[in-house]
């Protein structure tokens, strides 16, 4: 799977207002900012990105994902 591809499944699934996808094609790193975390645990925040991946991550197709996950407040206070 490319960067492209793992981003289109999150964007498609995830209203996000900023994404940047580092990996080598089955590990990934991602950075994730969405209005949708608002008011959401880290573990909620995860797994609705989780959600977005279907049986991507079950097969194996994405066998990692590292995240740090932002609303657009915390990502602002970030420096971003």
């Amino acid at each position: 799977m490319t960067a492209e591809e793992l981003q289109n499944l999150i964007t498609a699934g995830l209203a996000c207002e900023h994404i940047t996808l580092e990996g080598d094609g089955r590990h990934w790193y991602a950075t994730i900012v969405s209005a949708e975390f608002e008011g959401k645990r880290a573990i909620a925040r995860h797994q609705r990105v989780y959600a977005t991946l279907g049986s991507k991550m079950h097969t194996d197709e994405v066998h990692a994902l590292s995240m740090k996950t932002y609303t657009p407040a915390e990502w602002a206070a970030q420096g971003a």
